[in-house]
């Protein structure tokens, strides 16, 4: 095979415009899944509230099912389809459109976690108000996908809802009004952060697919039906200062998230020695063992770091909880002489927790 041959071979590999539908389905498409009206709002509502629970308990299911529900899609590939083709009429609905979603979100979230007597910080609500590399990636990655399908002959029903799971925009508006609730505003910011990002990086990602289909520009200034050649060289020109700006603000836009990303990967380097290396730091295995040498009843034993947020500092704390499960309640002596075992592998130890049928119970030396 020649270098010809093999240049087309991948240009037909990744040409997006193979099966696509008409450009008028396109827009339809489009331009349906932005309009907001009653039922959209309950949906919003309704899919925010699952969501918020879920994160509140830890429940990814009630997450995902959440993301399956959401509409805020919509909207963001409405904004990336409207820049592609130069429609700032339908920019500035698409826009008002998604703030008002958000402010639907943020006031519906705000008020669960008000509300709710269990309202506290978990671990799936920080982990949805921290923004990495990673997540410019996933969102970039997804808005491409999700474009793609909208401009397919064949419905993208399945497509887009692995899209809405896999760019997640509902759970950092979610940690957002948790935020509010606590009268964080540093939480706040950090949750709406990461739903920004996902919203300018989906919508990078569906301007390409956009751009690479060759989508009208809508050049017919006027609103004559006639697009003459100077309004076409206009239309040429607002694309291209339109294009350079969503991808300089994007890459703004992302510095933020560059830092942090960084401090995670050097945190990760601290803990394993590399970013890739296992490392056994609390002799799990060997506490394992003495231990079901002690208490032959234990089920498990799992030692690991655990993220809280101190609200009064603004700031992670980072513990190192142990947990034991056995199949019934240990008595004081037994638990007291498995909390100094673990001691003697792990002297930085924060707490243990004692694990029995699904109840837990903490160890009454536990730092508070």
């Amino acid at each position: 095979m020649d270098a010809k041959s093999l240049k087309a071979l991948i240009r037909g590999f990744f040409n997006v415009s193979e099966g696509r539908a008409r450009y008028k389905t396109i827009r339809k498409r489009i331009v349906e899944s932005a309009v907001i009206d009653g039922i959209h709002v309950c949906q919003l509502i309704a899919a925010m509230l699952i969501a918020s629970i879920g994160l509140n308990m830890d429940s990814t299911e009630a997450v995902i099912g959440a993301m399956l529900i959401c509409p805020l899609m919509g909207s963001v590939l409405a904004i990336a389809y409207s820049v592609a083709s130069v429609d700032t009429g339908f920019l500035h609905e698409s826009l008002v459109g998604l703030v008002v979603q958000v402010a639907v979100c943020l006031a519906t979230s705000t008020l669960y976690f008000v509300i709710s007597p269990l309202a506290n910080t978990t671990s799936a609500l920080l982990t949805n108000s921290s923004a990495t590399i990673w997540d410019v990636i996933i969102a970039f990655v997804g808005g491409f996908a999700g474009a793609l399908g909208n401009s397919r002959k064949q419905e993208p029903a399945t497509l887009l809802a692995g899209v809405a799971v896999a760019t997640a925009l509902m759970p950092p508006l979610c940690a957002a009004g948790y935020g509010l609730a606590a009268r964080d505003l540093v939480f706040t910011a950090a949750g709406l952060y990461e739903f920004l990002i996902n919203v300018v990086f989906i919508a990078f990602g569906a301007h390409i697919v956009f751009v690479l289909l060759r989508v009208p520009l809508q050049a017919d200034v006027d609103g004559d039906g006639i697009v003459s050649a100077d309004e076409q060289a206009e239309a040429l020109v607002r694309s291209h200062s339109m294009r350079r700006g969503l991808i300089i603000g994007s890459l703004l836009f992302a510095v933020p998230c560059l830092f942090f990303s960084v401090r995670v990967v050097q945190q990760a380097m601290a803990t394993t020695g590399t970013v890739f290396e296992a490392v056994d730091a609390y002799d799990t295995e060997m506490t394992t063992y003495e231990l079901q040498v002690l208490c032959p009843d234990i089920v498990s034993y799992r030692i690991g770091e655990e993220d809280t947020y101190d609200l009064k500092e603004h700031k992670l704390v980072r513990s190192i909880v142990a947990t034991v499960e056995t199949p019934k309640e240990l008595d004081e002596r037994k638990r007291q002489g498995i909390e100094r075992l673990i001691r003697l592998h792990v002297e930085e130890l924060d707490h243990v927790t004692f694990e029995v049928e699904s109840e837990t119970q903490a160890s009454p030396s536990a730092k508070k």
